[in-house]
């Protein structure tokens, strides 16, 4: 076990938007002096932070007190109109019924678990593939080289994108993505909103191929989204393009960074990296350790639409409330030993994937890709080192590596 930093926390001295120092290379040790200290935080813009798991949990189930739109937060943010104020606000994630209702209704038609069954051949070849080609050199970069390539390959396959469009995909995910940080550079926000707009002028062009050409209705979500498959009602132009961006946006990040920090995790706790491959049967638990250990995505929000209690405060209505999931997943109400990376633990009951009606509608495909990613990698270079200059991604909100060298044997 790793010696954990004491680290003392008060309403005054903690701010997300200019969080202390450390805080983004490695924000644990202050989730547990949160949630220790202060697990609900009043913040100095009247927003709140909170940390427990039961709060969380409770927030995730109830959509009448808690609204996921975020129109009036976004639009100081971003600029009301803008390409990110209109993506953020039209996307599955931050939206509530009916749009919600409707788009979640469509993807999850398209991804039941037989569709997710016939995808498990296409991601073992491209896994397969990526491997091979690592072999080659025997050193690699476990984010670049592996990775963040499997879910742009699956994501551009439900999205039947051609192989060479693929290209600009990760790019402009990672700076729209990038724009939900608390706090954003100029040059973050200018980059995020040239990302939206160049993605929708590529999705117009692709959708319209589309509807010349509709795809397999089996398998092709693009053609179901066009055609509303499984809602009552379809989806607008402006609508169908947000969420195409959603999709590969939310399937492409979270993805790449339970990939990354599992090898890293494995590596850095080589007794449970021993542990996994004596006892392969124990790669589900591993995953879902995984994603407790350190969630891909660290932050999400709520805003309040009525004057609730949450922690013994009394929260107005119209509060922005930042959910702070890495912080849940530490919870020593809920997890015995959080702070012990354990790839057999049992019960776990992680939020990674958030939850109630919002729950991560791709949670069954993205722990597909993690197994057999983590699984067939293992098999294949059990004997993996990371090398010096593992770079983070220097993001609060999204956990993972912009940059892991290895070397495979």
């Amino acid at each position: 076990m790793k010696e954990r930093r004491q680290i003392s926390v008060n309403a005054e001295g903690f701010d997300l938007a200019n969080p202390p120092d450390g805080f983004t290379d490695d924000p644990f040790p202050f989730y547990d002096a949160l949630l220790r200290d202060a697990p609900v935080l009043p913040q100095p813009d009247g927003s709140l932070l909170i940390c427990r798991h039961a709060d969380l949990d409770r927030i995730y189930r109830d959509t009448t007190l808690f609204s996921s739109d975020k129109k009036k937060v976004f639009a100081p943010k971003y600029g009301a109109g803008s390409p990110l104020f209109e993506h953020h606000t039209t996307s599955l994630v931050f939206s509530d019924p009916p749009l919600h209702t409707r788009v979640r209704k469509i993807m999850t038609s398209a991804l039941t678990p037989r569709a997710i069954a016939q995808m498990e051949p296409g991601l073992i070849a491209t896994v397969d593939h990526l491997l091979d080609t690592m072999a080659d050199r025997n050193e690699a970069d476990l984010i670049e080289d592996f990775a963040a390539s499997i879910p742009i390959q699956i994501i551009g396959n439900l999205l039947d994108v051609p192989m060479a469009e693929r290209g600009p995909l990760r790019d402009w995910s990672l700076a729209i993505l990038g724009a939900l940080e608390p706090v954003l550079s100029a040059e973050q926000l200018a980059a995020g909103h040239r990302a939206v707009e160049e993605f929708k002028a590529y999705l117009s062009g692709l959708i319209a191929r589309r509807r010349t050409s509709p795809g397999d209705i089996e398998t092709d979500v693009l053609t179901r989204l066009i055609r509303g498959e499984g809602a009552e009602g379809g989806l607008s132009e402006v609508e169908l393009i947000q969420n195409c961006i959603f999709i590969l946006n939310a399937g492409h990040e979270t993805t790449t960074n339970l990939i990354g920090n599992g090898l890293a995790l494995l590596h850095d706790y080589p007794e449970q990296k021993r542990r996994l491959l004596e006892a392969p049967e124990l790669i589900k638990p591993a995953i879902e350790e995984m994603l407790r250990f350190r969630s891909p995505n660290q932050l999400g929000n709520r805003e309040t639409t009525a004057e609730v209690e949450i922690g013994g405060h009394r929260v107005p209505a119209g509060t922005n409330l930042h959910l702070v999931i890495g912080a849940a997943n530490r919870d020593p109400e809920v997890f015995e030993n959080p702070e012990v990376f354990d790839i057999a633990r049992s019960p776990n009951r992680h939020l990674a994937f958030a939850g109630g009606p919002h729950v991560c509608v791709g949670l069954t495909l993205a722990r597909l890709e993690g197994r057999i990613a983590i699984e067939r990698f293992l098999c294949r270079f059990p004997d993996y080192r990371l090398l010096p200059g593992r770079v983070p991604g220097g993001r609060i909100r999204f956990r993972g590596y912009a940059a892991l060298p290895a070397r495979l044997r």
